[in-house]
């Protein structure tokens, strides 16, 4: 038994589970942590200067490293400012324990200042949602907690920390974590039954999920893919790398739009969906995006996705790594796969790639510069080791065509389709990456929902360059009101009087920052910021779509 605080407790138990750093902005409610923390020097505090950036760097940390970290935020106020960030981590399945601070148990009931129930407002984003009520709990909470957490699927958990708790002092044995091994694969009959359907199919197409990178799959998903000359098309959503760009069997990413879906997708006979959600969309519209007489083979250790919104044929609760080595063994190359993959050669990603870049080349002297260009030039300039970071929406559309990725932490992206990740997740995924330059392309309007992490960037001293495709609007909705409702008449989508001013704004958070107009200063000037190994930033003036 151990005699210690509550606030002791706490900090302890995540330091025995293994959580490195701690993001956080304190509060009144959370000095009692926050008074024990010099105590814990395994524990890293970095300090957000909001809550939706905490919560963001926490699950840009989580989905580079794989590992559990902690966020604490300040009450109500704290939470729901998190609230966007939180949504972002459950769809990327980060497991971070996000704590907030609460009035003392029974205070609460004069409904002071900053007060409400936390446990509710956290509950739907969440695996598990819990207010502590007694010191003497908090080795089971924890345990659980991080148990929870780190079980696939992975994802957040909550927990409600009343300062009577806190400074409570209590005789406790303090556990110990648990892990559950869920590196599981089929039946010997279900692999046998996945074999004989694929070595059937004469068109087979493989689906690439993200479980792909969480699991470090990749080299037995490109085996799969030249045994069987099938065609790999990357998930409609972009969370993170999801097999490698260059392989002579990948075709590219498939867009959320369902008519397009649907058309691509037509001439194969039979998908095999490997650790992604199936064909998950945006927009509504009537067109389902699965063809219907399309077989399907879906594999995920997420049992809620598997048969939740198309027919799925086969559904594989399981290790998707795993599987693949079960499966493997049972195939072989056959001359009908090569001759696939050679007929996949003339269009696959590779020859895709060097079409756009003849088509970007004729936009060299455009001005204001147009997205296309600063893609390539994006693209070409990146160091080898680099991670991208991307959430620059319509003037980063055509990235996907020159990215190169070969690993799977090689880029992350949109997770749940709300916007604010990129500049908060960048420090974190900079923490987990150690050394790794970190290239972060985002849009004006995305990167002013969490702007204030360029504080910890430079404070921290990071090596990420920001890059700001600056159209001085809403791109994006314009494009879609145009399109869905026939109308040009903007309202509330131009970021034009005043115009952000980025390079100030940069400079004001201790970051070194220049503006770029002229299509020829695009690659010296991302050559020197890469090089700099220091938080930089670049305001790259690009065209709006609409004639300026």
């Amino acid at each position: 038994m151990t005699r210690i605080t509550g606030r002791g407790a706490f900090l302890q138990l995540l330091v025995d589970e293994g959580v490195t750093h701690l993001f956080g902005n304190p509060g009144t409610t959370e000095l009692a942590i926050m008074e024990v923390v010099p105590d814990f020097p395994q524990l890293d505090f970095v300090l957000g200067l909001q809550e939706s950036a905490v919560m963001a760097m926490a699950d840009g940390f989580c989905r580079a490293s794989g590992r559990l970290a902690a966020a604490n935020v300040h009450v109500m106020p704290g939470l729901g400012n998190a609230m966007g960030a939180l949504y972002n981590a459950k769809f990327s399945g980060s497991p971070v324990i996000l704590t907030a601070g609460q009035q003392e148990q029974g205070h609460g009931l004069l409904e002071p200042m900053l007060y409400e129930p936390l446990v509710p407002v956290a509950q739907p984003l969440v695996k598990w949602a819990v207010e502590v009520t007694r010191a003497a709990d908090l080795p089971r909470i924890i345990h659980r907690a991080a148990k929870i957490a780190l079980t696939p699927p992975t994802g957040p958990v909550f927990l409600s920390l009343p300062g009577d708790v806190l400074d409570e002092t209590v005789e406790v044995d303090m556990g110990r974590p648990v892990r559950i091994n869920t590196s599981i694969r089929p039946s010997d009959d279900t692999i046998a039954k996945i074999a004989d359907m694929l070595l059937a199919a004469k068109r087979p197409a493989i689906l690439a999920g993200h479980e792909l990178a969480t699991r470090d799959a990749f080299a037995e998903a490109a085996e799969l893919a030249e045994l069987l000359g099938a065609a790999v098309y990357q998930s409609s959503i972009p969370y993170s790398a999801q097999f490698p760009t260059e392989h002579p069997a990948f075709m590219g990413a498939l867009t959320r739009q369902q008519k397009l879906v649907r058309s691509t997708l037509e001439p194969y006979d039979l998908l095999l969906c490997l650790g992604a959600d199936l064909l998950r969309m945006s927009v509504y519209s009537p067109v389902e995006p699965l063809p219907e007489n399309l077989p399907v083979i879906h594999i995920s250790e997420r049992s809620a996705e598997l048969g939740k919104n198309y027919r799925t044929d086969l559904a594989i609760q399981a290790d998707v790594k795993q599987t693949l080595k079960a499966l493997l063994p049972k195939l072989k190359r056959t001359p009908e796969a090569a001759q696939r993959l050679a007929e996949l050669k003339p269009r696959n990603w590779s020859a895709q790639r060097d079409k756009a870049r003849i088509e970007a080349m004729l936009a060299a002297e455009t001005a204001p510069i147009d997205p296309q260009y600063l893609m390539l030039r994006f693209s070409e300039t990146l160091p080898r080791d680099a991670v991208v970071v991307d959430e620059a929406l319509v003037s980063s559309f055509s990235l996907p065509k020159f990215l190169s990725m070969r690993g799977p932490k090689d880029y992350y992206g949109l997770a749940s389709g709300g916007l604010g990740f990129a500049v908060p997740g960048a420090a974190g995924i900079s923490l987990a990456l150690p050394g790794r330059p970190i290239a972060v392309m985002v849009g004006d309007g995305s990167a002013m929902y969490s702007i204030q992490a360029l504080w910890t960037a430079a404070h921290r001293k990071l090596p990420i360059t920001y890059v700001v495709a600056n159209n001085r609007g809403y791109r994006i909705i314009k494009e879609r009101l145009v399109s869905f409702r026939k109308s040009d008449k903007f309202v509330g989508m131009d970021i034009r009087d005043p115009e952000l001013d980025f390079v100030s704004l940069a400079q004001s958070f201790g970051l070194s920052a220049h503006r770029v107009t002229d299509p020829q200063d695009i690659t010296p000037a991302l050559r020197a910021g890469f090089a700099s190994g220091k938080p930089n930033l670049l305001d790259i003036r690009v065209a709006d779509g609409f004639g300026s």
